[in-house]
């Protein structure tokens, strides 16, 4: 019992809603609450799931499970869909309630199980859970001769009374009086069968219920349900095999796992849900034939089997298709997955691995860019060579005889970003200019690891520059060498490049760089997730302390704000997957983040929108840490952060195909009191809203920074202004 000391009535009770709720893949806990009124439309299977699913969570809390799971109801339903059988099955009575609860035990070990199995493969477990243990408790309780029958389904009207009186009664007549298409009438019966009720008004309120819950979703069971419904009758196949247990569910449910929940919402996904219905439904058919012998239901079996394949078929792609994306970080609905997947998609390249930076000081030339025109062909030609050039164009002083002569000579070569030294190759001599060494055609070379498959190379260094050896960790921006002419380098340059081998001249990997600054005539723009092109003349972003300083929110640091006479306290907190937030004490609002002393970037709020976090998420949600005046720092800013519920209600519908609302950011460099030592930096930033292509003024904010760190922020929205001032904690 003193596990469960520590975990709060409201966790248990969202644990218990989410059981419901995930069901569809979904933890809207409205939904769960409207889902555990169905299953009360009969008295004795609402009790037996209650039954099942706290029995769950109780095993779980008490045998010290990951609560986090426990909360969103991945350990519960299961052990729901097995107590909501057997409760259907079966007369009310003490026995009853006991095989419940000893049903529900076996089930929760069998989750665990599955998960630790199928889970080591990234995948689901889905229902599986309950069909075994659920058959095992039908051949079971066939030697139960004190467990009676259930007829209750002839006296649906008495329970109907019982739960709601004579309105209740009067809906249900309503309903079933109307003229409603048999297909339709069957798509109800299908919802509602998931909770084994098996009337079309559950039906009805389950359907309500996931359009409220997710769009998605909503859309995503009817074009399943009725691809298959059209196969049925396009191959003449007995309709009454659908419609006499109402397994329709398993078309249902396979078009919500696969078209927006395991795979990123897109044309593609629907096209693969319209694909698979025929799939599905020929494995009903074999598996109701092959079942019949025994005497049992195959209820969600197709479901399982045919998710579970396709989505490990789609783990076993050697070119994934970013049309056909698998869900990595898990956000319960279609509509977060996708939003979220375009945010990372427009603002990251679809990266998630460790950010690239160039690999020297200062401004540097590229003279050969990916499928270069002299090397960088076939296997190799996602590489760079860089140069250093003069006012004039020139890469050399004098007549550039000698690899003295050359800017870039004796340059500074710095590790791109953080991991392990794999190799190094140091002792290949400078070539004569014009002359190269074909037979150690990389000369002086240093690999890094980053991460499993992610390895940078920089090439060409001077003999005898390396500071570094096999095994040495760096972090980015250590100096590791200096650019020289070794091997096949006909004149001092510098190659880098990206690979997934730790060897030397290993092929290359497509791999954008984090940020740069690339110089044009007369501008400066600043370039996230790119790919630098030959003739680019670029740098890193050449950071401002006060800028790096006042952006560095270490983990557990408080930030203090003082908006009228309302003062408002902020936590940086570290959640156990690494991801670090901002949270407001008061609110209980996060506004999630990464920073790497280059770039700030705001990733995802959570919470209230009236909050101060809020509008600070919006005014921060891109910094570069670098005073350029006159730069624009632009980015994308997805609609499920800008708009309300009910504008994004036929965006949801539409967001796999297009998106008609979005907002834009946009950051400003003003001014700095002094260009040679600072103590003082203004930056404006503007949120531009978008609906249906046209435009719209949104909130304006104004940053100042000092030596000390955030000063204040100015929120300018609809005419009002809100000052919020810093307020520094006293040392003394």
């Amino acid at each position: 019992m003193m596990r469960l000391n520590t975990v709060s009535p409201g966790s248990i009770i969202k644990g218990l809603l989410n059981s419901y709720a995930q069901i569809f893949f979904s933890d809207h806990i409205l939904f769960g609450m409207i889902l555990l009124l169905i299953t009360f439309f009969d008295l004795v299977a609402g009790f037996s799931g209650l039954i099942a699913v706290t029995t769950a969570h109780l095993i779980s809390y008490l045998m010290g499970f990951d609560k986090n799971r426990i909360r969103r109801g991945v350990y519960g339903f299961n052990c729901l869909l097995v107590g909501l059988g057997i409760g259907i099955q079966f007369e009310p009575g003490f026995l009853l309630f006991f095989v419940v609860v000893f049903a529900a035990v076996f089930t929760i070990f069998l989750t665990i199980a599955m998960q630790g199995v199928i889970g080591k493969y990234t995948l689901p477990y889905l229902s599986l859970p309950f069909l075994f243990s659920f058959w095992l408790m039908l051949i079971a309780t066939n030697e139960l001769t004190a467990l009676g029958i259930s007829e209750r389904a002839i006296y649906t009207f008495n329970d109907l009374y019982t739960l709601g009186g004579h309105r209740l009664v009067h809906v249900y007549e309503w309903w079933h009086s109307m003229a409603i298409p048999e297909s339709l009438r069957v798509y109800f019966l299908s919802l509602g069968a998931i909770f084994f009720q098996f009337n079309v008004l559950a039906g009805l309120i389950v359907g309500i219920g996931l359009l409220i819950a997710s769009r998605i979703s909503f859309t995503l069971s009817l074009l399943g349900f009725y691809t298959a419904y059209l196969f049925y009758h396009w191959v003449g196949a007995d309709i009454t095999g659908l419609t006499y247990s109402y397994i329709g569910f398993n078309y249902i449910l396979t078009s919500i796992a696969i078209g927006g929940f395991f795979i990123i919402p897109s044309w593609k996904s629907y096209l693969w849900v319209v694909i698979l219905m025929p799939v599905v439904a020929l494995v009903t058919i074999a598996f109701s034939n092959i079942f019949a012998v025994f005497s049992l239901p195959i209820y969600s079996l197709p479901f399982n089997i045919v998710v579970i394949i396709f989505l490990y078929t789609l783990k076993l792609r050697i070119d994934p298709d970013p049309g056909l994306a698998e869900v990595y970080i898990q956000e319960n609905t279609p509509e977060k997955n996708l939003y979220s997947f375009i945010n990372s998609r427009s603002r990251f390249g679809l990266l998630s691995g460790n950010s690239i930076i160039l690999p020297f000081f200062g401004k540097w030339n590229v003279s050969q860019g990916h499928r270069g025109e002299y090397t960088h062909k076939e296997a190799w030609k996602e590489a760079w060579d860089f140069i250093i050039t003069d006012e004039k164009g020139s890469q050399f002083k004098d007549r550039g005889d000698y690899p003295e002569n050359y800017y870039c000579y004796g340059k500074s070569v710095l590790a791109p970003s953080d991991g392990w030294v794999e190799s190094v190759t140091g002792n290949v001599p400078d070539n004569i200019i014009g002359e190269v060494n074909v037979h150690q055609n990389w000369g002086n070379s240093v690999v890094i690891k980053h991460t499993d498959y992610l390895y940078s190379a920089v090439s060409h260094l001077q003999p005898g520059s390396i500071t570094v050896k096999p095994g040495t960790m760096v972090k980015k921006g250590d100096v590791i060498g200096k650019c020289g002419n070794s091997g096949r380098s006909p004149y001092p340059h510098l190659h880098f490049q990206i690979q997934q081998s730790p060897l030397v001249g290993a092929p290359t990997l497509k791999y954008p760089l984090s940020y740069y600054i690339k110089y044009g005539k007369d501008t400066l723009k600043l370039c996230t997730f790119e790919i630098p092109e030959k003739g680019d003349l670029l740098s890193n972003i050449e950071q401002n302390e006060i800028l790096k300083n006042g952006l560095n929110f270490l983990a557990y640091k408080t930030l203090n704000f003082k908006v009228n006479d309302k003062r408002i306290k902020w936590e940086v907190q570290i959640d156990p997957f690494n991801n670090t937030y901002l949270e407001c004490q008061e609110s209980g609002a996060r506004a999630y983040f990464t920073f790497d002393d280059y770039m700030l970037y705001f990733k995802f709020f959570k919470g209230s929108r009236e909050s101060l976090l809020y509008y600070f998420f919006l005014a921060f949600y891109k910094i570069q840490t670098g005073f350029y005046q006159g730069i624009e720092v632009k980015d994308l800013i997805t609609p499920n952060y800008i708009f309300s519920k009910s504008r994004l209600f036929l965006q949801d519908i539409f967001a796999p195909f297009f998106l008609f609302l979005s907002a834009e950011y946009r950051m400003q460099y003003i001014s700095r009191d002094n260009e040679l030592d600072p103590s003082k930096i203004t930056l404006q930033s503007e949120i531009t809203v978008k609906s249906f292509g046209r435009s719209f003024s949104g909130p304006k904010f104004e940053i100042i920074l000092n030596t000390d760190g955030i000063e204040e922020f100015k929120i300018i929205d609809r005419d009002i202004i809100t000052e919020a001032v810093c307020i520094r904690e006293s040392t003394s």
